[in-house]
């Protein structure tokens, strides 16, 4: 697989009728190992590792209901009382980060109303801040640690 632009980590692959899957340590369960994968394993690894977040408080491909249809948001951190508060959406590294996939995380926000929408391809990474007060969002320079976070909606 790709060498992404996240921190290396120890990867759980095994190999099952000529196809490989990765270990989801938060939904404990080998996945198929897609390029998307990639990135989300190793996404979810630098998050509790480099950003503090607990692992009791992230889900992988959690469904919700928009306009109908069932779609998957690809994960969500929850704040301490179970409340979403972050969406993360991943894209393959050879997948660029377009306004089409925004405009799909918005999409799914409109369901669940975080505070902070991150996007990711394994190379690039962006994450926004959006206040519902002011009707705006803001892009921020790195992707804030988990409790930060709850520190910045607490107040």
């Amino acid at each position: 697989m790709q060498s992404l632009n996240l921190p290396r980590f120890s990867a759980k692959v095994i190999e099952r009728n000529k196809k490989l899957f990765i270990f989801d340590d938060i939904r404990r369960k080998y996945v198929a190992l897609t390029p998307e994968e990639w990135v989300r394993q190793h996404f979810v690894a630098y998050l509790m590792t480099e950003k503090g977040f607990p692992k009791e408080l992230l889900a992988n491909e959690i469904s919700i209901k928009l306009n109908g249809t069932n779609k998957r948001c690809d994960t969500i951190a929850y704040n301490r009382f179970l409340s979403p508060l972050v969406i993360v959406e991943y894209k393959s590294p050879d997948t660029p980060i377009t306004q089409a996939v925004f405009e799909q995380i918005v999409r799914y926000n409109m369901c669940l109303k975080v505070h902070y929408l991150i996007v990711s391809n394994g190379i690039h990474h962006y994450c926004c801040r959006i206040n519902y007060n002011d009707r705006k969002y803001t892009f921020l320079a790195e992707i804030p640690d988990y409790d930060s976070l709850e520190k910045d909606l607490s107040i």
